[in-house]
C-alpha cells in the first residue's frame, strides 16, 4: 500500500513539471508579426561657405655655437615678429606660443658643434583683408630666421551652415525611404529612429610651407571654400 502512495506521488509530480513546462513556453511566445515592417536608409547633405579666417604657424630657428646665443637671437627675432603683427592690426590674444625647443647639433664624431633654437607661434587673422599684409610684416620682421609651416583657412562661426546640412542630410534620408516604401507597394510610416555622424569642414589644400627667404613680400592668398557635411541614418515604419 506504501509503495501504490509514492508511486502516485512521483506520477503527480511529473505531471506538475510537465505542465509548468508548457505553460512557461506559452508566456513567452507573442503573436506572429509583433515587430513592424521597417526600412532603413543613410542620407547626406552638404554646404559650401566661403572661409573667413586664416590661421598661420609661423617658427623662427637660429643656429649658434652656444646656448644662450641661440636662445637670445630666437627670442629677440621671434619678439619682433610679434611686434610687427600687433602693430598691423592682430589683436594680441590671437597669437600663442605654440612651442619652444632648443636642440644640441652634433659632429660626425659625435661632438657638439652648436645648438639650434627654435619659437613657434601660431596666428589667428580675423579679417581676410589683412591676411597678405600679416604674412608680409612676419618674412620681414623674421627674415631669414623665419619658418611659415602651415596657412589654414576656417569658418569661425559654422552653425548655420550645420544645420543646413544635416536638414539636407534628413530630407535625403527620407527621399530614399519613400522610395522603397513605393517600391515595395507599401506606404511610409512614422520615424523610428534617427542617428547622424558629422562630416565636418573640409578645407582647401593650404599653400605650400616656404622658407622666409624664399618668400615674396606680396602674397597671393585665396580663401576659395569650405565644404561642411552630414551623414544621417534613418528607419521608418513601412505600412
Amino acid at each position: 500500500m506504501l509503495l501504490g502512495r509514492r508511486r502516485l506521488v512521483v506520477a503527480l509530480a511529473a505531471v506538475g513539471v510537465t505542465v509548468a513546462t508548457v505553460a512557461g513556453c506559452d508566456s513567452n511566445s507573442g503573436p506572429v508579426g509583433q515587430n513592424p515592417r521597417q526600412v532603413t536608409v543613410v542620407g547626406s547633405g552638404e554646404v559650401q561657405g566661403v572661409p573667413d579666417t586664416l590661421t598661420v604657424d609661423v617658427a623662427i630657428e637660429f643656429l649658434a655655437p652656444d646656448v644662450t646665443t641661440a636662445m637670445n637671437q630666437t627670442n629677440d627675432r621671434q619678439q619682433a615678429v610679434i611686434n610687427a603683427l600687433t602693430s598691423g592690426g592682430i589683436d594680441s590674444k590671437d597669437i600663442s606660443t605654440t612651442q619652444v625647443s632648443l636642440q644640441p647639433q652634433y659632429t660626425d664624431n659625435s661632438v657638439i658643434s652648436g645648438y639650434r633654437a627654435s619659437n613657434s607661434i601660431q596666428v589667428t587673422i580675423r579679417k581676410l583683408d589683412k591676411a597678405s599684409p600679416a604674412l608680409a610684416a612676419i618674412v620681414g620682421a623674421g627674415g631669414d630666421a623665419t619658418r611659415i609651416n602651415s596657412v589654414s583657412y576656417s569658418i569661425e562661426d559654422d552653425s548655420k551652415l550645420v544645420r543646413d546640412a544635416r536638414a539636407r542630410a534628413f530630407n535625403d534620408a527620407k527621399d530614399r525611404a519613400q522610395q522603397y516604401a513605393e517600391l515595395s507597394g507599401l506606404s511610409l510610416g512614422k520615424v523610428i529612429s534617427v542617428s547622424e555622424v558629422p562630416g565636418g569642414s573640409t578645407p582647401p589644400p593650404p599653400p605650400v610651407p616656404m622658407r622666409g627667404g624664399a618668400m615674396a613680400m606680396e602674397v597671393p592668398l585665396q580663401p576659395g571654400e569650405q565644404t561642411v557635411s552630414f551623414a544621417v541614418t534613418g528607419v521608418w515604419e513601412l505600412t
